[in-house]
């Protein structure tokens, strides 16, 4: 009877470390308005260690890049790019070239311009994450800041 027990107590605790899922990014939002009518809008992606994230200039044949998407709004419109500091670049033996990552933290910036006082700016993001041992499949999460 101990015996069973014993295997049945093994089974459910293997289950649930099986069933953890790893989340090595994660991300938060916010804003600055900076006059005329205009706002930057921060995403930061605070990362695990071991982990990193890639950057937006990935070329085809690498890994998932980085990528922001924001529909258009009546609220506002976007000026220019979604930019994102330097990046750390190294060839990675996996892809077989050159790929430009983020370790820590990294803030990605995106200028808008306000239609009216304030509004709320939506997007979707999409990234991948890797460590020294795997990648994880790509992500894809929506957000939303309201600049006031």
């Amino acid at each position: 009877m101990k015996k069973l027990l014993f295997v049945a107590i093994a089974i459910l605790f293997s289950t649930q470390l099986y069933a953890q899922i790893l989340k090595p990014v994660k991300w938060s939002y916010g804003f600055k308005k900076l006059g005329k009518g205009e706002a930057m809008i921060f995403m930061k992606a605070t990362i695990d260690d071991g982990w990193h994230l890639y950057s937006q200039t990935v070329k085809d044949g690498g890994p998932i890049k980085t990528t922001f998407t924001f529909p258009a709004s009546a609220a506002y419109t976007l000026i220019g790019k979604t930019i994102e500091p330097t990046p750390f670049t190294r060839n990675e033996k996996v892809f077989n070239m050159d790929v430009s990552f983020f370790e820590h933290s990294v803030i990605f910036q995106q200028k808008v311009k306000l239609k009216t006082g304030q509004a709320t700016v939506k997007g979707t993001l999409e990234f991948m994450t890797c460590n020294d041992k795997q990648c994880l499949p790509p992500e894809n999460i929506e957000f939303s800041v309201a600049v006031k």
